[in-house]
Formats: structure tokens, sequence, C-alpha cells
């Protein structure tokens, strides 16, 4: 077993234009969920909007839970969302039978709810359509009209890459990973294995799109790639009658994609197959492993298309970035292209560089 597979991504549009922090206050990230469904405001299940500021999605649905008097069970929601900041995303909590405690009595400074409502069926991990963001970046040293130039180069488009934060502390969960494959039968959680050997398949996905990147054929087709609709999950591979690839890919409108390793179709052929066997080729033992494990192969975008870029310097060595993202992608992905990120420790109230990106947009 490989004992590690590179964290470290080359930039798309060049090295960055300068240096920032974030996470200085939790206020400097904001995170708005952008749901995929509306409660149809009838149903056993009440969904909750929940603003929370400092805390994290798993320790906030036991509070609803111990709230409601139910299993934690009972209570879902579509995605993690990051500690250090304000959030705002659904929750949804299970009363078959019963009406609605006064959610409005919860007393907690780390949390309030927002709006509640009834919907026929439970919050399923995933269901949202993606994320606004509105990051401020405090002690920005670069130049306002660079940021501006690199900012209207990403609203064609960032690299779909995964974040470190799926990678663990110093990459632990690859570490996890390669033990729990080493020993596949060891007694593991269904949630640890889940993540561990999610890790995998996003390590091996960040290779290909690096090589692409140095190619500098990440955002454009590549011949045998198969590619993903905007907007969409759908996955298809071009036929002969297809002639308008390249157009539509430079619309924006189709993306190629990366693989998420594991056993079946890898839907590439050609230039795009022979890339990703060569970049893979040192990780086979891992990639045996997912299959072992009944992980299925399916594919990523390698570019995703944020939505509403923008960005002004409103105070001295500040900037506000806003934006949104789909399910999946990571927002310090596209920090990533413009900036050294430095995170504020506030832990140990001092400013540390990040080596990738952080937090992804579930």
């Amino acid at each position: 077993m490989n004992e590690s597979i590179p964290l470290i991504l080359p930039r798309a549009c060049g090295g960055a234009v300068g240096s920032g922090t974030i996470r200085t206050l939790p206020e400097d990230f904001q995170v708005t969920e952008i749901p995929l469904v509306t409660p149809d405001g009838d149903g056993e299940h009440c969904w909750l909007r929940i603003l929370k500021r400092n805390t994290n999605t798993a320790w906030v649905a036991k509070q609803l839970a111990d709230f409601a008097g139910v299993s934690q069970k009972n209570v879902s929601y579509a995605g993690m969302k990051d500690r250090y900041a304000v959030t705002e995303q659904w929750f949804s909590v299970q009363l078959p039978g019963r009406a609605d405690p006064d959610w409005q009595a919860i007393d907690n400074e780390d949390f309030q709810v927002l709006e509640a409502r009834r919907h026929s069926r439970k919050l399923k991990t995933g269901a949202l359509r993606g994320n606004r963001f509105r990051i401020r970046v405090r002690d920005v040293d670069a130049d306002a009209g660079a940021i501006e130039t690199r900012l209207a180069q990403l609203r064609q488009g960032i690299p779909n890459s995964f974040g470190a934060q799926r990678f663990g502390h110093e990459g632990d969960n690859l570490v996890q990973a390669a033990r729990l494959l080493a020993r596949p039968k060891a007694r593991v959680s269904r949630n640890k294995r889940s993540i561990w050997l999610s890790s995998v398949r996003s390590a091996l996905f960040n290779q290909v799109l690096a090589a692409r990147i140095e190619a500098g054929n990440w955002n454009r087709p590549m011949q045998g790639d198969a590619f993903q609709l905007e907007g969409k999950s759908a996955v298809f591979t071009p036929d002969d009658t297809d002639t308008d690839i390249e157009a539509r890919c430079c619309a924006g409108e189709i993306h190629p994609t990366g693989p998420l390793c594991g056993s079946g179709d890898v839907m590439v052929s050609g230039e795009a197959a022979m890339l990703e066997h060569k970049v893979l080729s040192p990780y086979r033992d891992w990639i045996v492993g997912l299959d072992a494990f009944r992980m299925k192969h399916a594919r990523r975008a390698l570019r995703v298309m944020p939505g509403e870029l923008s960005g002004v310097q409103d105070a001295e060595q500040q900037w506000l970035l806003s934006f949104s993202l789909p399910a999946g992608s990571y927002a310090t992905s596209l920090l990533y292209e413009v900036f050294e990120v430095k995170a504020y420790n506030a832990r140990e109230g001092a400013v540390g560089h990040e080596v990738k990106t952080a937090d992804e947009s579930v």
C-alpha cells in the first residue's frame, strides 16, 4: 500500500495573486444552504431552518433530538456545514403522530430556529442544490486589479477539486483508509468506513485533475472524455454524431469528468483513458481495495461554474467575496485560485498557512 497520495494541486490560472487570511471571526465565513425542495406544509417530518454560529452540524442535530424527545436517528440534514462560521441550513425531525414542540423555546446561544414547516418526507443526505457564500478575506496583500482580473477568469469555471477537509487533519483519513484496506475485516463503524474510503476516491480524483491542469485541458474536451451536464448529475459519452462538444464545453454547458474510482465501467476511452491509467497506475492497490469494498465507479465534473461571483474591497486590506456553488464543491477551492490562504486559528489566536482548501459545499 502506498504510504500517501499527494494532496497539493497546481493552480489553474497561474500563481496566487497575493495572500490573505480567512476565519478571523465566524462571521467572516457565511454559508447559506440552497435547498433542493421546499417543505410542502404537511406530514410527520418537521423541517427546521437553522442559523448556527461557531458550532458543528452534528451537535445541533443532537440538541434538536434532545429538545424534541426523540432519537438522534429521527433527525437528519442534507450535509455538514462549517463549524467556525455562520451558517444557515435545514434539518428535519420525524414526529409521527405528535405536534411540534415550541421550537422558539430553545434557549441556545449557538443556534436559533428561523423557520419550522412540516413535510411528507425526511431530509436526506445530499438533498440540496448548493450553497451561497459570503467570505471576508483580511490582511490582503495583493494588487486590487490583479484580484479583479483573477475573479473574471474564475467566472469561467474553477477546478472542482476536493478540499483538505475531505482528507482529515494532515491527511489522517488517508492514513486510516490505508490501514482499513490492509485489514478489511477490522471492525469499523459504517460512518468512519465511508469517510475513509471516500477520502481515497477524492484523493485519486484530485490526482487526475492535477494532471489535466498541468496539461491545460482540465476545462476542455479530450479525446475519449465522458461529460457531465451543467447543473445535472447525468454523465454521458458522446458519439460520432456529437459534433458540437467543443463549443458546448466552451460555453459551460458540459464539463469533462474525472474518476471516482471503484468497480464497473470507467466510461472513458482513448486519450482520456490513457491519461487516467498513467496517473492512477501507482495507486492500483488503493483501487483494488475500493473494489473489494464494492465501491462503484462514478464520474465527477473536473470544472465547476461559480454562480454570481463578485468581489469588493470594502475596507483596508479586506475583500468580501460572494458566490454560490453546487452541492459537493468547495468554497476554498475558489479562494485557493486567488490567494495564498492563511486560516486564523481561533484556539491559539494565531495565523497559520493552509496547505489546500478546507470546506465542502454540502
